[in-house]
């Protein structure tokens, strides 16, 4: 049985013409009455407002000589028309201010269709998806970034972080240092004449904001438990994307939380049992993972300041841990030779077991004729870094890089020896004789120490202490690590690999590699490359290099417009 609220709007504005008088009117009363009847009454607000919202047109007190404006006609039309009616008009009224908007500005549809909007509109749901979608390789211009190093008169630099226009680096004695990125650095990095003015240099180079140091002394670690600093080397540094923190974690066990703005500690977790290695904020979020030579990985949540969870499997030290946006990281466990991607939200990890043999053709000497191959097993991995979030790299002691997938258990490629070959021991290093023979010792490959990427693009980096930093891209399938040359080498041109170490950048051990992009979507974008590099290895000593003690810069320029999705 149909009633009031059931028939179509339509139909009853049609039912309540002119002529005809609305249900709630007067019309069964006596036209002789005296009493007024209560419909004659002026409605109080709350029942106009209800009346308004059931039908436009059910106020017949009006008076028919008040509305003969075209403007109080079109009102009344638009009363009338329907939701979806409405929504054409103010959809068609918008497109035609955008139209007038345009006009007024000088713009033209092109200019429109290149707006930024369209870009990050795919940007976003390319990266919700949570894949590959940027090719970026061959817009980068390698060879004309310039290095710049700043340091502070401390000891090896054993991390470094970048929140910009902030950069955080931390030293093995226990110091947190914030400097700032002057524009002009940006600006003048990487042309292809560099400058040799003092001047121009230290204009170049990152200010020092400040610098907190932790106290090493055995006092404090005996009598003062409530000491909010570290009290050991600092292994390991962390930004938050918004700016308002600063993880820290060391060799102490501790992770201590700073105010990034005073670089004042908030908070110190004391629950690793052993020394921290690693740390790295959920991309876009406050949540913070850390892996530790406990064998665990930690969850904590900054917003409270609190732990939330901690995860279990890995067989040795976790010493490398990376994460994107996705509620999930991977982790690598030194010489367990596995990596494991943890599932928060499922409680389940995925298992990767490296350790493959690399085999590889030595070049060419000089003074041999032959060819000798020789196979460098992977006896430990050092180093991950995640490109989306179903692909991640990992780095080993053999000096190989390989590329891994979720949906397979073993490597879909590696570059063997991506570093090159260390040079040859001089016989009197390892034999006690006044005229050694000729050394037989097979010369070594050069560690993956460091590795770091652009997030979401086929573009990734890898450190040593050959004196270089190299960049890779992964392949359209990605089933495959192309070489793209070194920052700051010009092209090598066929010069052997080992001849690079006479022209090399820098010296030092890269401990630790952090990137960030400049401008990213907008005609003007760089890279910026910044390494941590010291005299010894972020965690032992048993390796001693010729260096300095300070940071890296570099700033990349592109040379042409970034592919979103394979398209310019």
């Amino acid at each position: 049985m149909s009633s009031f609220f059931t028939v179509p709007a339509s139909q009853r504005k049609r039912k309540r013409s002119g002529a005809e008088t609305p249900t709630n009117s007067s019309s069964g009363k006596p036209s002789g009455s005296s009493k007024p009847s209560s419909s004659s009454r002026p409605p109080s607000k709350k029942r106009q407002v209800r009346d308004e919202e059931i039908s436009s047109d059910d106020d017949d007190s009006i008076n028919s000589d008040s509305i003969p404006s075209a403007a109080d006609s079109d009102e009344e039309s638009m009363q009338d028309e329907t939701e979806a009616e409405k929504r054409l008009r103010l959809a068609q009224q918008y497109l035609d201010n955008l139209r007038t908007e345009t006009e007024e500005h000088g713009f033209d549809a092109a200019d429109i269709d290149r707006d930024l909007i369209a870009e990050r509109l795919k940007s976003s749901v390319a990266e919700t998806h949570g894949k590959l979608y940027r090719h970026i390789a061959s817009t980068l211009s390698l060879s004309t970034s310039q290095p710049v190093q700043f340091r502070h008169a401390f000891k090896s630099t054993t991390a470094v972080a970048i929140c910009h226009p902030y950069i955080y680096t931390t030293t093995k004695d226990a110091a947190l240092i914030k400097w700032k990125l002057p524009d002009s650095a940006i600006n003048s990095l990487s042309g292809t004449h560099p400058t040799t003015e003092s001047e121009t240099e230290e204009r170049r180079k990152p200010k020092q904001i400040r610098c907190v140091k932790g106290s090493t002394s055995r006092g404090i670690r005996k009598t003062d438990a409530t000491y909010q600093g570290h009290i050991d080397t600092i292994l390991c540094v962390a930004a938050s994307s918004d700016g308002k923190y600063v993880a820290t974690g060391g060799r102490d066990s501790r992770i201590v939380i700073w105010d990034a703005e005073e670089m004042k500690p908030l908070k110190v977790f004391k629950h690793h049992r052993d020394s921290v290695n690693g740390m790295v904020f959920r991309r876009g979020t406050n949540q913070l993972y850390t892996c530790s030579s406990d064998r665990t990985i930690k969850l904590w949540s900054l917003d409270e300041l609190t732990y939330v969870e901690t995860l279990f499997g890995h067989q040795d030290e976790v010493v490398g841990i990376d994460a994107l946006a996705y509620e999930r990281c991977v982790s690598v466990g030194a010489r367990d030779k596995s990596a494991r991607l943890w599932k928060i939200v499922d409680e389940t990890q995925l298992v990767f077991r490296g350790g493959g043999e690399g085999r590889v053709k030595r070049r060419r000497d000089a003074e041999e004729a032959v060819d000798v191959q020789a196979a460098y097993v992977e006896g430990s991995i050092d180093c991950v870094c995640m490109i989306d979030e179903e692909h991640f790299i990992t780095g080993g002691d053999n000096g190989s890089i390989s590329l891994w997938s979720l949906h397979k258990k073993k490597p879909v490629f590696t570059v063997p020896l991506a570093h090159g070959l260390q040079p040859a021991i001089d016989p009197a290093m390892h034999s006690a004789e006044a005229n050694p023979p000729p050394s037989n010792v097979p010369r070594q490959p050069y560690h993956i120490t460091a590795l770091a990427g652009i997030p979401y693009s086929d573009v990734f980096f890898t450190g040593s202490w050959d004196g270089c930093i190299r960049a890779w891209k992964i392949g359209q399938e990605k089933r495959d690590i192309e070489p793209l040359g070194a920052i700051g080498v010009e092209d090598e041109g066929g010069v052997r690999l080992d001849d690079l170490e006479r022209r090399t950048p820098f010296r030092g051990v890269v401990n630790s590699l952090a990137v960030y992009e400049k401008n990213s979507g907008r005609e003007d974008e760089s890279c910026i490359v910044v390494a941590g590099i010291g005299q010894e290895m972020r965690m032992g000593r048993w390796l001693k290099v010729k260096g300095r003690n300070a940071a890296v810069m570099f700033v990349i320029d592109r040379e042409g417009k970034t592919k979103v999705n394979g398209i310019s």
